[in-house]
């Protein structure tokens, strides 16, 4: 399994990108294409939003599980990126049937809710992921298996739910839905669809009876999680290591590794509180030409290692090793500060607060560790690194309570060793 430590955008696409030429099947668990991995190979680059990244390695095969929401034209677009840059998915992608659909009208309801909060927005992507979350709670949702349904039933069904959408939207002041467009769309990607679509929860344990090495996809990261994470800045869905699980459909026991992908620092997109953000930080890393959303070109708030943070997350997903990715984005730095606990009225904290206005209230201790001044990114071992590099990255380890494991120094493929 393979999930984020901290707010998302770790990295994780280029870790599993990395780790499936090891693996027969990646599943996503969790999420929607509001999430995005980016996976550099040669001089190429993929972004991926809903297809599991497993899909850039000919010999694997990737499940797209019944915890995600899924756009499906979006889902279509993206398969045929994929197919225009000679990738085939077609016997190697599957779409769960029992996952839930993202349609036009959730977009409206996301992004008129957005836009009403004014000040106190959450900062979503306004791609209708929590409003289809919220249908799938509510048990009014529309499920990626009902585009095997006929043309004139499909259409019932999502009619039905475009005329209760614009009924509550005229006094929202959501946007309103014209049906006929929606109804083209989705027709038209269930035609291209149907072929992909399966029993998820089936075909994971069969995938595990028959002895494959399966990775299990995390999007975005535990303090987005909705029950974990920042609240109410968080995502809908459960970006845990239990969240995995419960999307997929694989048990617990079979879980027999659990990879936390964190950076050497921090960042976040979005609204929410950030004890670390330093805007100097951000405005060297966004000059390196880093940090930006690969699904939305938001520049990421960026901010250093918080320590804290990444113990709870060690400790709520059970980490067995860690992924550290982008210290070179440390390389030029003399000084490297690293929190250590939170200063809230005079007391020092060791774990996260609960509520979001707590957090607005805390300030950072931070112990600072000396920079090591020269260029990471042509290390291909462990021994390569400076040994100021070598001790931040095992300090931090010791602080979290997890092994170092994988190491990545850029976004190649070549660039990402092992620790020892």
């Amino acid at each position: 399994m393979v999930l984020g430590l901290q707010w998302g955008d770790e990295g994780k696409g280029k870790i599993l990108d990395v780790m499936a030429g090891e693996a027969d099947w990646v599943f996503r668990a969790q999420g929607g294409n509001n999430a995005g991995h980016t996976v550099e190979i040669g001089r190429a680059k993929y972004v991926l939003h809903l297809v599991p990244s497993g899909i850039l390695r000919s010999g694997v095969s990737c499940l797209i599980a019944g915890g995600a929401v899924v756009d499906p034209a979006g889902l279509v677009g993206e398969i045929q990126g994929l197919h225009e840059r000679g990738i085939r998915t077609r016997g190697r992608l599957h779409l769960a049937s029992q996952a839930h659909l993202v349609l036009p009208h959730h977009r409206a309801v996301d992004q008129g809710s957005e836009k009403k909060r004014g000040q106190g927005k959450i900062g979503t992507t306004g791609r209708g992921i929590g409003p289809a979350y919220a249908d799938k709670a509510a048990r009014v949702g529309l499920r990626a298996g009902e585009l095997a349904l006929s043309a004139s039933e499909l259409s019932r069904r999502i009619r039905d739910r475009i005329r209760i959408h614009n009924t509550v939207a005229g006094i929202q002041g959501w946007e309103k839905i014209a049906p006929a467009p929606v109804l083209r769309e989705i027709q038209q990607a269930a035609k291209i669809l149907r072929p992909y679509l399966c029993d998820g929860v089936a075909l994971a344990h069969n995938v595990l009876a028959s002895g494959k090495k399966v990775l299990i996809e995390g999007a975005q990261g535990t303090f987005l999680d909705v029950d974990h994470g920042t609240y109410p800045y968080v995502t809908s869905s459960h970006c845990t290591a239990g969240g995995a699980c419960t999307g997929t459909g694989v048990p617990p026991t079979a879980i027999r590794k659990v990879v936390g992908v964190l950076k050497a620092y921090t960042t976040r997109v979005g609204s929410g509180p950030f004890i670390t953000e330093d805007g100097m930080l951000g405005h060297l890393l966004h000059g390196m030409g880093r940090e930006f959303g690969s699904t939305t070109g938001r520049a990421r708030r960026c901010g250093w290692f918080d320590a804290v943070l990444v113990r709870r997350a060690v400790r709520l997903n059970g980490v067995t090793e860690l992924a550290m990715t982008n210290l070179d984005g440390l390389d030029g730095l003399e000084k490297i500060p690293v929190c250590t606990g939170y200063r809230l009225k005079g007391k020092i904290l060791r774990e996260p607060p609960v509520e979001a206005s707590v957090w607005e209230r805390c300030r950072p201790v931070y112990r600072i560790f000396p920079g090591w001044c020269e260029p990471t990114t042509e290390a291909r071992h462990w021994r390569d690194l400076p040994a100021k590099a070598r001790s931040y990255l095992l300090a931090l380890s010791k602080l979290v309570g997890a092994p170092l494991g994988i190491l990545s120094v850029g976004a190649g493929r070549e660039q990402t060793f092992r620790h020892g």
